[in-house]
């Protein structure tokens, strides 16, 4: 996929299509040469089957769902030219927005659902933390910012996530 890209001064912005809502990456050029990258949010639902052009829509499971969040931030830096693996960037920050389980109705079955949102949880905490364990091991850990909401955009997935990282030309 080729980007649309835009320079302003020191921001490069790089989207898709005509008529774009936002951007998917945003960089920042620093005075020692340094990238600043700005993610656009997305989930490892309906975002990552459109963007990875997956034959599946991964739904409400935290362990596949964070592996393909990545996996499209990669392919944009690679598309973007900016380098070839997620683990050439250090993250600052991940801001996660998890949300309520798409079923069991809460209505119809609260102890279910309360289960549902307990499981959901856990494996997002786990899937988050194994993430960078197995695939950036040599660098730090972002800090991270998570607000459960009711939902989001994409209705097969239980998180959404943007993040900022830094890509260090003299690391």
């Amino acid at each position: 996929m080729a980007f649309n890209v835009k320079k302003r001064g020191k921001i490069t912005y790089f989207y898709e299509g005509d008529a774009p809502v936002l951007s998917n990456l945003v960089v920042e050029e620093q005075a020692d040469g340094d990238l600043k990258l700005y993610f656009a949010g997305l989930t490892g639902g309906y975002s990552a089957k459109n963007v990875l052009g997956l034959d599946e829509v991964v739904r409400m499971d935290p362990d596949r769902e964070i592996p393909l969040v990545f996996a499209c931030w990669e392919k944009w830096l690679r598309d973007a030219g900016i380098c070839e693996s997620i683990a050439d960037v250090d993250f600052l920050e991940i801001h996660a927005f998890g949300c309520q389980p798409k079923s069991p109705n809460p209505l119809v079955d609260p102890v279910g659902y309360a289960a549902e949102q307990d499981r959901l949880r856990k494996a997002y905490a786990r899937a988050y933390g194994a993430y960078f364990r197995e695939h950036c091991p040599e660098n730090g850990l972002p800090c991270r910012f998570t607000v459960h909401v009711v939902d989001v955009p994409d209705q097969a997935a239980s998180y959404e996530f943007y993040g900022t990282a830094l890509l260090q030309r003299r690391a």
